[in-house]
């Protein structure tokens, strides 16, 4: 049985609207299959990508995922027709929802409690809760003809999972304001080079394969090491900066990385002039 194979027997059962393979040892790739309707994210997507991602953060064996999307869209973000169906029936639970969800929109857009690394690779446009998404993952390999919009103001809605305060942040007020209040749209270019939220714009035959090299780039260090990192990135967007740093010196990923085999391996290998064999680390 092959790595691949064995994967895929132990990944949770989901719906044709979720693509999922394992293109490189240690990394998963997640493609949202709902082409016909520009990848909007449905409710059987949304459990999908919620089973998915939880047994991804407890595989040991997985170090890294890539979220892309099949056909000419990366993600068109929420069904609007659902959501309209929803308001007309009466079912008015946005602010509820909101405020309970632990993921947020597509599983992704609040993720706090993974120490993974996830690189989004955007095929094509993303709009509303697709770049919510976007602005959770780590890394974003763009489409050269790619464009992110916030549209949420031109539909009478708002961009409520956590992409306000993220990109306030990332791109400050007033480009954040230009986003979040025109709802227009903006290239792959300007969201690397103004808006600071894409880290590579490739052609679009290149998008998977750019994605797949980060990947492979991260699976070459310490996934210990990578994954205390990332905490350490999502401690400082919670705390100042000594609560932050205190705070990571202290946690159980941190134990985890210090005690572990790989920091003797890396150790090791530097001492012996050779490159290191990492393990899986221990589940938490």
């Amino acid at each position: 049985m092959t790595l691949s194979t064995d994967l895929s027997s132990k990944a949770p059962s989901h719906s044709e609207e979720l693509e999922v393979s394992f293109p490189l040892e240690h990394v998963l790739l997640l493609t949202l299959n709902r082409p016909g309707h520009l990848n909007a994210v449905s409710r059987q997507l949304h459990d999908d990508l919620t089973a998915v991602l939880r047994w991804f953060d407890e595989e040991p064996s997985l170090w890294v995922v890539i979220i892309t999307g099949q056909g000419r869209a990366f993600c068109a973000g929420a069904d609007l027709k659902a959501w309209y169906q929803d308001q007309m029936e009466g079912r008015v639970t946005e602010q509820e929802s909101v405020a309970s969800s632990l993921h947020g929109f597509a599983a992704i857009s609040r993720r706090h409690t993974s120490c993974k690394p996830i690189i989004a690779a955007v095929n094509g446009s993303a709009y509303g809760g697709g770049v919510e998404l976007v602005l959770n993952c780590d890394m974003v390999i763009a489409s050269e003809d790619a464009v992110f919009a916030l549209p949420e103001v031109k539909r009478g809605v708002v961009a409520a999972q956590g992409v306000i305060p993220r990109l306030a942040k990332i791109a400050g007020h007033q480009l954040a304001s230009e986003m979040l209040l025109l709802g227009n749209p903006v290239s792959a270019v300007q969201a690397r080079d103004r808006f600071r939220f894409v880290n590579a714009v490739v052609d679009k035959s290149q998008v998977l394969s750019t994605a797949l090299d980060v990947a492979r780039q991260i699976t070459l260090n310490s996934p210990d090491s990578v994954q205390s990192s990332k905490e350490g990135l999502i401690l400082a967007q919670k705390h100042h900066f000594e609560e932050a740093v205190r705070t990571h010196s202290l946690s159980v990923v941190g134990k985890r990385l210090y005690n572990g085999q790989n920091i003797k391996e890396g150790l090791a290998a530097f001492a012996e002039k050779r490159r290191p064999a990492w393990t899986n680390p221990s589940r938490l």
